[in-house]
């Protein structure tokens, strides 16, 4: 009779989990149901056999936030022109900063979330920056577009059209206010975005620039490191940089 018992309780757990495996229900803890569970084979293992080849994962972080596809064909050409690729190193395009520049205005930089946006409004003095009601992504808005126009009145061309040094030369009119605008100053939306330009060249890659720390390769700069403890007291060498990917299960 024991023999019996232990025999059916065998059998009805063998049951149960045949159930949970062509149920889905065991799928990497996902319900995805019985008749679609059942066509998604059940392995117990993975072998070497299962993968023979490292297979290219695709980086789902570089697409567009904020910027549509001329705003960012236009920002991917200006920080290029403000910071080249050269017998140094890439440039802004091959280091993503125009990704890194959407990616920042769709977020609380964009909008200006961490900062006093309420009247009255002033003119403020040149070390105060910007003191209008506009908000970052308003104002790359603007400035893009009127990048456009200036283009379109100086060398009738669109400005991703323009060559090198004619890009320079719209740019550099936006540098000194040479552009008659009235919604936003000239430079204050240059100095923006030659800002936001350095500061996706040197930021963490988590933010989709400084693609493959290239930019901090440049600048022999160590990027994120959990201690120098180990260095500290020798001669001066370069460290291989880290970002905060890199410390992942530290």
């Amino acid at each position: 009779m024991a023999d019996n018992a232990n025999q059916q309780e065998k059998n009805e757990s063998l049951t149960r989990r045949r159930f949970l495996k062509n149920s889905g229900i065991a799928i990497g803890g996902l319900a995805v149901g019985g008749a679609l569970g059942s066509l998604i084979p059940f392995k117990d293992k993975t072998t070497n056999e299962d993968v023979k080849t490292e297979q290219h994962v695709e980086n789902y972080n570089l697409a567009l936030m904020f910027f549509t596809q001329q705003q960012f064909r236009m920002v991917e050409a200006a920080t290029e022109r403000i910071f080249p690729a050269d017998d140094n190193g890439p440039g802004a395009k091959d280091l993503g900063v125009a990704y890194f520049i959407d990616h920042q205005l769709s977020g609380d930089w964009g909008f200006n979330a961490r900062e006093y946006m309420h009247p009255p409004f002033f003119k403020g003095e040149k070390v105060q920056g910007y003191q209008g009601r506009l908000r970052r992504r308003e104002i790359f808005d603007i400035g893009l577009r009127e990048l456009q126009n200036h283009s379109l009145t100086k060398f009738e061309k669109n400005f991703i059209d323009l060559d090198e040094e004619q890009q320079i030369d719209v740019l550099t009119d936006f540098a000194e206010d040479k552009v008659q605008l009235t919604t936003i100053s000239p430079s204050g939306f240059f100095n923006m975005l030659r800002t936001a330009t350095l500061e996706g060249a040197y930021s963490d890659p988590l933010y989709s620039g400084n693609r493959n720390m290239d930019g901090w390769k440049m600048r022999n700069y160590p990027g994120s490191q959990m201690a120098y403890t180990d260095v500290i007291d020798q001669e001066f060498k370069v460290i291989a940089p880290k970002s905060l990917k890199d410390h992942l299960g530290h």
